[in-house]
């Protein structure tokens, strides 16, 4: 009996992931149907490939040996299936784009959208993170984060898109407290804690004129979602550092007030990223293009070319 291409790059996926969980969602499929691939591969091989526990995944010494002599070998199948999708005159398939969910926000109508409505025959899986992730490793067409968190060995396309943060709270909070004047205030205030993805708090950053300040800022809740930390200060329980993006409606609508306006500078501006390939398939060249298109529109300039 023959394995199919599907079951060995199941192998692979699982094995980077360590859960059948993950990577069944990486794969757009079930946990059992992933689970019964593996095991029909491993049945037909007539070893077993993993050691399964409730908890975690981990390759057996046999399954380290296949990964290690199957990997590169599906790589160069992959890149000749690459090869041949590159002809297509009609792009197809699917681009998978690594970001941080902040950035996934902020290019999701200006780009991901746009591009789906010209080219509908591509499917694009948008998977958001925030921890920096090896998109070659794990999967991934693009990469989306700010400019100088790209890695140098990739080809970046900024984006042009402007980017600051900015500290907001209701009316009612600001009429019950006060407004702050300089970061050194919000010691009094209550802060919408920020958790990042390594579990550290995070320090509010500020800058004008040179001199750089970081706040740790002190309140009753520590949250890891923008959407959260943007409801409570809706709810009047205090202020919160966000991306101006996420809270502009807000601000505008006067649901928001602004404060420490001149210490909020604008940030590296985001870059698309991605690694070079011989033979990119018509939807990856198709994206690549449409980006730059944008990008160009929206005035920013390319830090480097493919």
């Amino acid at each position: 009996m023959k394995s199919s291409l599907t079951e060995l790059d199941a192998v692979l996926v699982v094995a980077r992931c360590g859960k059948f969980r993950t990577a069944a969602i990486e794969l757009g499929v079930s946990t059992t149907a992933l689970s019964n691939a593996i095991g029909k591969l491993e049945r037909t091989l007539g070893v077993r490939l993993f050691n399964r526990t409730t908890r975690s995944v981990s390759l057996t010494e046999a399954g380290q040996q296949f990964v290690s002599q199957v990997a590169s070998a599906l790589r160069d199948i992959h890149e000749a299936m690459d090869g041949v999708r590159s002809r297509q005159s009609t792009p197809s398939g699917t681009l998978r784009i690594n970001a941080f969910p902040t950035a996934a926000r902020e290019i999701f109508s200006s780009l991901i959208l746009p591009f789906i409505d010209v080219h509908p025959q591509v499917h694009v899986d948008v998977v958001t993170e925030g921890r920096m992730v090896d998109i070659v490793a794990g999967g991934f067409d693009f990469g989306v984060r700010a400019a100088d968190r790209v890695p140098v060995d990739m080809i970046a396309l900024p984006l042009g898109l402007a980017r600051r943060n900015v500290v907001v709270a209701s009316h009612a909070y600001l009429e019950k407290r006060g407004t702050p004047m300089v970061p050194q205030d919000l010691a009094t205030y209550a802060c919408l804690r920020v958790r990042l993805p390594n579990g550290a708090i995070y320090r509010w950053p500020f800058e004008k004129k040179g001199q750089s300040v970081h706040i740790d800022a002190e309140g009753a809740l520590t949250l890891d979602e923008a959407g959260l930390a943007r409801t409570a200060a809706l709810a009047g329980v205090g202020l919160t550092l966000a991306m101006e993006s996420d809270v502009r409606e807000d601000i505008e609508a006067g649901r928001l007030v602004q404060v420490l306006e001149d210490w909020t500078p604008n940030q590296a501006l985001l870059s698309l990223y991605y690694p070079s390939r011989r033979n990119p398939t018509a939807a990856f060249r198709a994206f690549v293009e449409f980006a730059r298109k944008q990008s160009e529109a929206s005035g920013g300039s390319r830090r480097s070319q493919d």
